[in-house]
């Protein structure tokens, strides 16, 4: 198992230097606040290749890393490390945090919703009939090994590149002291510090209601900002729309959830989790915001 690294693109804008690649099916984005080509150059390489080993070792399209390890395992222990378990740990998290709503074995249900903007829903017999391999309370997970019962499937396609965004900031803030970088990856942000003189970044955010410009410019300063909703995976039948958020007790979308959500918050991983936790509360999302007193956008 090994990922490639590809090549990026670096270009100098006003005041810093912006790196450009591709990985976890996303455009990622570097805004690196520096007058050294050199610097820029070697931070956009560091998020390059660890992005890509992360997604290398976690992504369900592979056959040959640790999850496919696990999704393969029928019911045998499969051991892990230290990265994996802190990994699921916080996927465990993510699921008791939203009453078992947020459920990263819920993934199986990607063979039979296809997100496409077409109006293929599918029948309700065939939903009923992968809901007995969900449940992520029948795995079991220690520090050593994880055991994911047969025809289980783990995807961590909801938090894997929230983590990714954090992981590559915390590398950066180890090698970038005293000047401001913006990981940016597929609109999971991470803002390492503020810039000088205490400059904010101009982060523009998806706005599916905006016909005109599709972006409202948010001001950050430091942290994470993420957005989560359907503007780009629904389906649309009978002048109904199915966003992408599945519930894992019911294997049908979310009733009456906002078409997007943004979080900001200390890190990216929390921003993201916000973010998901209020689309899985439908029509309540914006109550749901509000009493985590966090700062956030929301679009009905």
């Amino acid at each position: 198992m090994s990922a490639t690294v590809a090549d990026f693109t670096l270009s100098r804008k006003d005041g810093f230097f912006c790196g450009l690649f591709q990985a976890m099916a996303s455009p990622c984005e570097l805004l690196i606040e520096t007058d050294e080509k050199a610097i820029a150059h070697s931070l956009t390489l560091l998020a390059q290749q660890e992005a890509l080993r992360i997604e290398c070792k976690f992504s369900r399209y592979r056959h040959d890393n640790v999850l496919a390890l696990i999704n393969q395992s029928n019911s045998k222990p499969v051991s892990i490390d230290e990265e994996t378990y802190r990994l699921l740990t916080f996927a465990n998290t993510c699921y008791e945090l939203s009453d078992g709503k947020f459920d990263i074995t819920a993934g199986v249900l990607r063979k039979i919703w296809q997100f496409d903007g077409s109006d293929k829903v599918p029948a309700a017999a065939d939903v009923k009939h992968l809901l007995p391999f969900i449940g992520w309370q029948q795995v079991q997970l220690n520090e050593q090994s994880i055991t994911l019962p047969s025809e289980f499937e783990l995807d961590l396609g909801g938090i894997g590149k929230e983590y990714a965004t954090d992981k590559v900031a915390s590398l950066i803030q180890q090698q970038a002291k005293g000047f401001s970088v913006v990981v940016n990856f597929g609109g999971d942000i991470r803002v390492t510090q503020p810039r000088k003189n205490n400059q904010p970044w101009y982060i523009g955010i998806e706005n599916p209601l905006d016909e005109k410009t599709g972006t409202t410019m948010v001001r950050i300063h430091q942290g994470g900002l993420a957005t989560s909703g359907d503007s780009q995976r629904f389906l649309l039948k009978e002048g109904k729309r199915y966003s992408h958020i599945l519930n894992p007790f019911t294997g049908f979308p979310i009733e009456n959830p906002p078409r997007s959500v943004t979080v900001a918050a200390e890190q990216c991983t929390q921003a993201g989790l916000l973010a998901t936790l209020s689309l899985l509360q439908g029509e309540n999302a914006e109550t749901f915001l509000q009493q985590q007193n966090v700062t956030h956008w929301i679009y009905r």
